[in-house]
This record gives C-alpha cells, sequence and structure tokens, in this order.
C-alpha cells in the first residue's frame, strides 16, 4: 500500500509549534493596506493559532 501524501496546500501554510500546536497567517494583509489602521496591518503580520475546532481537519490534511 503507498503512503499517504501530505496536502501541499496545507504544507505551505502551516506549521508545528515545540508543543505540537500549530501555527498560521492572519488573513487580509495582501493588497488594500492604504484604508487599514497600522495597528491591524501590525496586528495582521504577527503568527496565530489554529483554533481547536478547527485542528482536527488541518492534522488531517498534513496527516500527524
Amino acid at each position: 500500500m503507498p503512503k499517504v501524501k501530505t496536502k501541499s496546500s496545507a504544507k505551505k501554510r502551516f506549521a508545528l509549534t515545540g508543543t505540537g500546536k500549530i501555527k498560521r497567517k492572519h488573513a487580509f494583509k495582501s493588497h488594500i493596506l492604504t484604508k487599514k489602521a497600522t495597528k491591524r496591518k501590525n496586528n495582521l503580520t504577527k503568527t496565530g493559532l489554529v483554533h481547536e475546532s478547527d485542528e482536527g481537519r488541518v492534522r488531517d490534511m498534513l496527516r500527524i
């Protein structure tokens, strides 16, 4: 039986922390930045964590 492949899109978007949580990036930081407040743009730059309810689906995509 062949190995189960990781979803390549998920591989690019998510990363594991040392404690096993899943890191992600914020959306809405790519364009139309002139009307967004500086504080908002700075907060979008920081990484976040995947919510507990979505964590199972992401783990399935990453095959972990």
